[in-house]
């Protein structure tokens, strides 16, 4: 399957939270968190089910890519892939999902 990946603003901010935590401490090392995130969101435009199903969600088009500690959250749809959250992987996700009354589904973000 190659379809199209596309952030959604909710994920993009995520991103860019961590690589400004990360920034704190190494501008070299944000950076090259950062590029590692979008090469792991790239292979999902020919691998979109390479990650497995979000327990929490328990459905089979809203999917997970650990990148080191942080999930990568995403749905997939026919032609497009839609990074719908990008987290720690620590954090209560269905509290965070509530509290900031997240959508499962990239076409609405």
């Amino acid at each position: 399957m190659a379809g199209k990946v596309k952030w959604t603003n909710v994920a993009y901010n995520d991103l860019e939270g961590v690589a400004d935590y990360i920034a704190k401490d190494s501008t070299y090392y944000a950076s090259g968190f950062v590029r590692e995130v979008r090469d792991a969101a790239r292979s999902l435009a020919y691998f979109a089910k390479q990650g497995r199903i979000v327990p929490e969600f328990n459905n089979p088009s809203i999917r997970e890519l650990y990148v080191r500690s942080y999930r990568m959250i995403y749905q997939v749809t026919e032609d497009t892939i839609y990074i719908i959250g990008f987290i720690h992987g620590a954090r209560d996700l269905n509290t965070l999902w509530n509290q900031e009354k997240r959508s499962c589904s990239g076409e609405e973000s």
